[in-house]
């Protein structure tokens, strides 16, 4: 008999444990970043997406209003809507839906919970054609971690339902690279992610 031991199986490693490690990594980072610096990235952000984003009167964009150390893209919201975009962004229903309600000039905001802020009730709510979406760790094969609660991944599941199949376009600082998001079959690929550094397509 070999006295050499059989090769162990590699110990398996828990989706959501790597996840939410993974998670907590990316957003310390994002935190970190000082708030000069993160207005500046936001604003080359904002260049970027302007130059890489083309959409028609009427294209329908969900974004998202900033809050904690996420990436302020109101300037790039604003220049859509200079080109002809309906802006919708996200508003919580319930502890599993959002939808997306159009963001008007001039129109009041009411807290959503979670320190978020949108459109009340009276407003429409559109299906995006692109959506710029926040999230808290991203890799080069456009996998994403979002924050957790699923929201987003239940409304592009929705809409997929519905035959409706919109641009998926990250928002994220560079910071918040990781190596290897550990995929699970549910899992949506992102189509592009936009940073400072730019606007960087996923093949498909």
């Amino acid at each position: 008999m070999s006295d050499l031991a059989a090769p162990q199986a590699a110990p398996s490693v828990d989706p959501l444990s790597a996840k939410a490690r993974l998670r907590g990594e990316r957003l310390a980072a994002r935190n970190a970043l000082a708030p000069d610096d993160r207005i500046e990235k936001s604003l080359q952000l904002a260049e970027h997406g302007q130059a890489a984003l083309t959409v028609q009167p009427g294209t329908i964009v969900s974004g998202f209003l900033p809050i904690r150390s996420e990436a302020d893209i109101r300037p790039l919201l604003s220049a859509l809507r200079m080109a002809g975009a309906r802006i919708a962004v996200p508003v919580i229903l319930d502890k599993e839906t959002i939808v997306f309600r159009e963001l008007v000039p001039g129109a009041d905001l009411m807290p959503m919970g979670f320190g978020t802020y949108g459109p009340g009730p009276e407003a429409a709510v559109l299906d995006p054609e692109i959506m710029l979406i926040p999230l808290s760790a991203f890799d080069a094969q456009g996998q994403r971690i979002g924050y957790g609660g699923g929201y987003y991944d239940r409304a592009i599941d929705r809409l997929h339902r519905k035959g409706r199949h919109p641009a998926l376009i990250g928002i994220a600082f560079d910071c918040q690279e990781v190596a290897s998001v550990p995929a699970e079959p549910h899992d949506i690929r992102l189509d592009a992610i936009l940073t400072e550094s730019g606007f960087r397509p996923f093949n498909s």
